[in-house]
Parts: C-alpha cells; sequence; structure tokens
C-alpha cells in the first residue's frame, strides 16, 4: 500500500475551500507499482472534483505495517477494502 499526501485545486467552492483554492489530502492506494499507485491517486482526485494534482510526499508501507494499523486506522481499512481512501484535510 502507498501513501501520498497531495495537493490539487477545487473547480468549485467546496468543504470550507474557495474555487480554485488549493486544497491538501492524504491518498491511500493499496496497489503493487508506485507508478501505477501515484497515477490512481491523481485519477481519484480529480474524479472529485479537482484538478492540479500535486503528489508532494509518497511512501510504501510494507504489509506488516498494514496489517498492524488497519486495526486503527479507518482510511486503511478503506482502502484494503476498495482499493483507495481520500482524506481531505481543512488545511495545510
Amino acid at each position: 500500500m502507498y501513501i501520498f499526501s497531495v495537493t490539487a485545486k477545487t473547480k468549485e467552492a467546496i468543504d470550507g475551500f474557495a474555487k480554485d483554492a488549493e486544497a491538501p489530502f492524504i491518498v491511500y492506494i493499496d496497489f503493487k507499482d508506485l507508478i501505477g499507485a501515484e497515477q490512481l491517486a491523481r485519477l481519484f482526485v480529480m474524479k472529485e472534483g479537482f484538478y492540479d494534482v500535486v503528489i508532494e510526499k509518497r511512501k510504501q508501507l510494507p504489509k506488516g505495517k498494514v496489517l498492524q494499523l488497519k486495526r486503527k486506522d479507518k482510511q486503511i481499512q478503506e482502502a484494503l477494502k476498495t482499493g483507495y481512501a481520500i482524506q481531505l484535510f481543512d488545511e495545510h
């Protein structure tokens, strides 16, 4: 599983962000390779109505760590179930 720190701009005003404002995300992708996971992260954020998606940071979680964290982390649980999870933050 990969975790990405992402910023993207809003197409419309949403969740306290003005139109064209930059919004921060954490995106969880349960995929085997980094290049594919990055493309999926961009695609899923764009699907939610954002553009100019930039991957700021990336981290691969080893399988053991994923299994350890899945008991407590709802985002990891969601990513394991559906293949991805997106978390929008209020601010940087």
